[in-house]
């Protein structure tokens, strides 16, 4: 029997790299697969190349209207919801604090923030019908440690640890399971934007690769698998937690300086 057989997965951020990866390895575990992404981003494209009990919506996740929306779509094509996968994330401006554009950290927090708190908020009551499920919020290395110049996208990162660690206490009572995974470095088109906002991508791959104790990138199904574990029931006592695939960064970012 395959891992996610007979079970309903929503995945914000699905067109891009890390979703569309959980979306194709989710279906191939025998799950119906609502894959959620901004309109323009390609979604339908990306249900169309996974294939199988997989289906398309565009909205953006910060629009409680559109949430309510992908929420409704899954129920009715499905006739549930077990897993949601709260994917979704812009990476915003590489710019010092002072010089941050309010505008653009609004953005951010209100896709990276706001979306995964409205997802959350929509996704109970269906799990509940179901007698539970599980919720994994996609957040990253930066939400326990910070890089210079991302002040939007570390805090928001943070916040969303704090969000699942609340919904995980208020929820557990329901057999709905709240977790975090914090991925590194990741070979994923976001991650092609930051080498070229630096004016030398090939320059700035090769400096962070070298910071990495495993020396090089995450590939976007790696990230997955570990999805796919919280999804599962062979993580059926985990709640409230964050779960780390980041090649031994925060180990060394954590490590004493001498």
């Amino acid at each position: 029997m395959r891992r996610l057989d007979g079970k309903v997965a929503i995945i914000t951020g699905g067109a891009g790299g890390i979703g569309r990866a959980a979306g194709a390895l989710f279906a191939g575990e025998g799950a119906s697969v609502l894959l959620v992404d901004r309109p323009g981003s390609g979604v339908e494209g990306a249900a169309r190349e996974i294939g199988g009990a997989v289906a398309a919506f565009a909205a953006d996740v910060s629009d409680a209207l559109q949430v309510d929306g992908y929420m409704r779509e899954a129920v009715d094509r499905f006739g549930g919801v077990d897993i949601a996968l709260l994917n979704a994330g812009i990476e915003g401006a590489h710019t010092p604090l002072e010089e941050y554009p309010p505008e653009v950290f609004a953005r951010v927090l209100a896709v990276n923030v706001s979306g995964v708190w409205l997802g959350l908020r929509a996704a109970i009551q269906p799990l509940r019908r179901r007698g539970g499920g599980s919720v994994v919020i996609t957040s990253s290395i930066q939400g326990s440690s910070a890089l210079p110049y991302t002040s939007a996208y570390t805090t928001s990162k943070h916040a969303v640890i704090g969000m699942m660690k609340g919904a995980a206490l208020e929820l557990a009572k329901d057999n709905i399971r709240v977790n975090c995974i914090v991925p590194g470095m990741t070979d994923t088109p976001m991650m092609d934007r930051i080498h070229e906002s630096s004016g030398a991508p090939a320059q700035m791959a090769a400096t962070v690769r070298a910071t990495i104790p495993m020396r090089r990138y995450a590939r976007p199904e790696e990230i997955a698998r570990l999805m796919l574990f919280l999804a599962s029931q062979e993580s059926s006592y985990c709640t409230g937690s964050t779960y780390a695939a980041d090649g031994g960064i925060l180990a060394s970012w954590t490590s004493p300086s001498d």
